[in-house]
C-alpha cells in the first residue's frame, strides 16, 4: 500500500501537479489504468483522457491519443483535447432554447452560439474521484460532478458520473450517466479524444482508413448549426459506408470533416457499430460501438501550432475525433431524438473502444 502511494505521488509530480500529503477528493491528479501491455492515463480535470498506449504491429508501444504534458496546458486548452464535454456537447444555435414554456438563455462561447457546454463547461471543472482501481481484472476510475441549477444557463441540478474501465483484450469502456434532480434539462455528454493510430506524434491522419456505419448525416449552416434536415450520404464526401482514407475526398470540403452522422435506429440501450479506423503503418485498428443515436466525425481542422506531449506540435488534421452523442442542437429541432432528461430519470451513454492489430473488419 505504501509503495502504491509513493508511486502515485511520483506520477502526479512528473505530470506537473503539486501534491502535499494525501490527495483530497477535489485535488487534481493523474490516474493510471493498466492491463497487460495496454494502459490508459486520465485526470479528473475535465474527466479527461490523457493517453492510450498499446503495441503496434511490430510490438512497439505507442500513444495513440493527443494530449499535453502538464495540467496547466489542459486548463488553458481551447480544443477540448481528451475531455468530457457537457452539459450539452456540440452546438446549440443562438445559445438558447425553450422547454416546458420557459425560455432559457445560455452562455454563448462561439459567436452567438454555445459550444460544448459554454465558457466553463464540464471540460473545465474539477471532478471528484469516486472510485479508483488501477489493476486487476477490470481496472477503472469513476469521476463525479454536481452541476448546479443555472450553470451556464441550464436548468436544474444534475448529478453526473463518467467511468473509464479496461475490459477484455485492449478494450476501453466509457460509461456516462447523469441524473436530473429537480428540473427537466437537456443532457448530451461526449468524450472528445483526438485519435491518431499512427501515434500522437506521427503527423496527420489523412492516410488512415475509416468506415462509418451511417447512411445519413445532419447538414449544417455556415456556423455549423444543423439545418434540421437529415440527408443521405450517397454521392457526397461524407459517404464512409465502405472504408476510405480520411484525406481521399477532404479537399471537397471547405476545412475538413466536422459533421454529425445518424447511426442506425434502435432503443436507447442498444449498442451499435459506429466506426472502424485503421492505420496501415502501425497496423492498429480501432473499432467503436455506442448506444447513442449519432457520432460527430471531426478531423481536427482547428488545431494549429498546439504544443503537445513531448513538445510535439499538433497541426490541422493531426488527429480525428469520433464523438458519440445525440444530434447537435436537438433542443431546437423537434424532429431530432430528444435530449431532455426529466427529474428522476437517468441519462446513460455507453461507448466501447476496441483496439487490435488484426484485420480492420467487424
Amino acid at each position: 500500500m505504501r509503495s502504491s502511494l509513493v508511486l502515485c505521488f511520483v506520477v502526479l509530480v512528473a505530470f506537473g501537479f503539486v501534491v502535499h500529503g494525501s490527495v483530497a477528493s477535489n485535488a487534481v491528479g493523474v490516474y493510471d489504468l493498466k492491463k497487460g501491455n495496454f494502459s490508459v492515463k486520465l485526470t479528473n480535470w475535465g474527466a479527461t483522457l490523457i493517453s492510450v498506449v498499446l503495441p503496434d504491429k511490430h510490438g512497439k508501444l505507442i500513444d495513440v491519443a493527443l494530449g499535453y504534458d502538464s495540467v496547466n496546458d489542459y486548463k488553458n486548452d481551447s480544443s477540448y483535447i481528451g475531455a468530457t464535454v457537457g452539459r450539452v456537447a456540440n452546438r446549440i444555435g443562438g445559445a438558447q432554447f425553450t422547454l416546458d414554456g420557459i425560455h432559457y438563455k445560455l452562455v454563448a462561447n462561439e459567436g452567438k452560439n454555445m459550444l460544448h457546454g459554454g465558457k466553463i463547461g464540464f471540460s473545465d471543472v474539477v471532478w471528484k474521484v469516486e472510485k479508483y482501481q488501477n489493476e486487476g481484472h477490470a481496472p477503472h476510475v469513476i469521476f463525479a460532478y454536481h452541476s448546479y441549477d443555472g450553470e451556464q444557463g441550464f436548468p436544474g441540478d444534475l448529478s453526473v458520473t463518467v467511468g473509464y474501465t479496461l475490459v477484455g483484450d485492449k478494450q476501453l469502456r466509457v460509461t456516462m450517466k447523469a441524473k436530473a434532480l429537480n428540473k427537466a434539462t437537456p443532457v448530451n455528454l461526449a468524450q472528445h479524444t483526438y485519435w491518431n493510430l499512427g501515434g500522437h506524434n506521427s503527423g496527420d491522419i489523412l492516410s488512415e482508413e475509416i468506415q462509418i456505419f451511417a447512411s445519413y448525416f445532419t447538414p449544417v449552416d455556415s456556423q455549423l448549426i444543423p439545418t434540421g434536415h437529415i440527408v443521405s450520404v450517397k454521392g457526397t464526401p461524407y459517404d464512409f459506408l465502405k472504408p476510405h482514407t480520411v484525406g481521399g475526398r477532404i479537399d471537397k470540403l471547405p476545412h475538413g470533416y466536422d459533421i454529425n452522422y445518424v447511426l442506425e435506429a434502435g432503443s436507447g440501450n442498444k449498442m451499435k457499430k459506429v466506426a472502424v479506423v485503421h492505420d496501415k503503418k502501425s497496423g492498429i485498428v480501432m473499432k467503436l460501438t455506442t448506444n447513442q443515436p449519432g457520432v460527430q466525425f471531426y478531423t481536427a481542422n482547428s488545431l494549429k501550432d498546439v504544443k503537445g506531449k513531448g513538445g510535439f506540435v499538433y497541426q490541422p488534421h493531426a488527429a480525428l475525433c469520433l464523438e458519440t452523442q445525440a444530434f447537435p442542437d436537438s433542443v431546437n429541432h423537434p424532429n431530432f431524438p430528444s435530449t431532455i432528461v426529466n427529474p428522476g430519470e437517468t441519462y446513460k451513454h455507453h461507448m466501447v473502444f476496441k483496439f487490435s492489430t488484426s484485420a480492420p473488419h467487424y
